[in-house]
């Protein structure tokens, strides 16, 4: 099995990249292999609603990185889409990403495909509420099936490094696959 994580946040070996690496890394020993993109590693535009991904091939016209994300995502078998909580909700790339997911909607090619959730806050759990909302109901739309989350406490760059429950817990996302 295959699982893409696409990484949401822009410091690497920061705390949702960290979260990654242990969820990927114990599956791997489960033999299943796993891949990150970053998305600050990308040139994305905004979708402009110009709905071509509703004709046609159902695919996203726009000139852009995104197609090297699209190939990635439909080679997967399990997402993960990781993010730190930005005024409780993803940060901008992460959203461009979301907003650029438009032509599954049309297409179904991620009908039935599990997809999870990775956001470390640093006002915890708690502050995450919206951001979780939001993703399961964009997660139902795309025909996704939602995994789960791991939701931790973590600021400072590689602090989760440190606090071996959370580690845990993101060891433990994956468990079901």
């Amino acid at each position: 099995m295959k699982i893409l994580a696409l990484i949401g946040s822009p410091r690497k070996k920061g705390n949702t990249d960290l979260l990654v690496d242990a969820a990927l890394g114990e599956v791997a020993k489960r033999g299943h292999t796993g891949e990150k993109l970053y998305l600050y590693d990308y040139a994305l535009r905004p979708c402009v609603d110009c709905r071509a991904c509703k004709q046609g091939e159902k695919v996203c016209v726009q000139k852009d990185d995104m197609p090297k994300i699209y190939r990635a995502i439909d080679a997967a078998d399990v997402l993960i889409l990781a993010t730190p909580i930005y005024w409780y909700g993803p940060t901008a790339q992460m959203k461009l990403l979301i907003d650029r997911l438009r032509p599954y909607v049309a297409n179904r090619r991620l009908e039935g495909k599990k997809a999870y959730l990775i956001a470390p806050s640093e006002e915890g759990p708690s502050a995450c509420g919206p951001l979780v909302d939001s993703l399961k109901m964009s997660y139902k739309y795309l025909g996704l099936v939602y995994g789960g989350e791991v939701l931790v406490t973590a600021n400072e760059k590689g602090e989760v490094a440190n606090k071996p429950g959370e580690m845990e817990m993101a060891r433990r996302l994956l468990d079901d696959l």
